[in-house]
């Protein structure tokens, strides 16, 4: 594994979990903008090693910060699911669609699977499955998926052309 890979994928955690602390909680939840940074680093390197690696290491910083009631074995189980997901649809999309609309449309769908993962495990760990996962869905996993997708609106652009700026990294 290339060691200045894995220091811009600990990076971009590290910035993900930054923004975790500082996202004010939306109707009592808090956005995962580890989750966006998690795509950044998967749409960056894609290789499965990296993707493993970086999913596993978010799944477990999500896990150690979540507050949600079962966060933590959800987050734990969830990262992984959602990276290999995210992982293939980008292979897929990759030399097909424009990064201009395949990057923001692909991190609003990897948020929604995300999110409906995440509810899933933690309503069956708390044992709240009886209609509460539309209601959590709607209020907090769609306002998350569009910060998501702002966010890396926003943000993909800028790293890629930080990384063409500094020495060249080969995959």
């Amino acid at each position: 594994m290339n060691t200045r890979i894995l220091v811009i994928l600990s990076l971009l955690l590290g910035i993900g979990a930054v923004l975790h602390f500082i996202m004010p909680p939306i109707y009592g939840v808090t956005p995962d903008m580890m989750l966006a940074m998690m795509f950044i680093g998967i749409m960056l390197f894609p290789k499965l090693k990296y993707v493993s690696v970086l999913a596993i290491s978010t799944g477990i910083l999500s896990a150690l910060t979540s507050n949600a009631p079962g966060g933590q074995i959800a987050n734990f189980i969830e990262k992984p699911l959602t990276a290999l997901i995210f992982f293939a649809l980008f292979l897929l999309i990759k030399d097909r669609v424009n990064n201009k609309i395949g990057v923001p449309v692909l991190t609003a769908i990897g948020t929604m699977i995300s999110g409906a993962i995440f509810l899933t495990l933690a309503l069956y760990v708390v044992g709240l499955m009886d209609g509460v996962f539309l209601l959590f869905f709607a209020t907090a996993v769609l306002p998350a998926a569009g910060l998501n997708t702002v966010l890396m609106i926003i943000i993909f652009p800028v790293v890629q052309q930080i990384l063409k700026r500094s020495k060249p990294i080969t995959v």
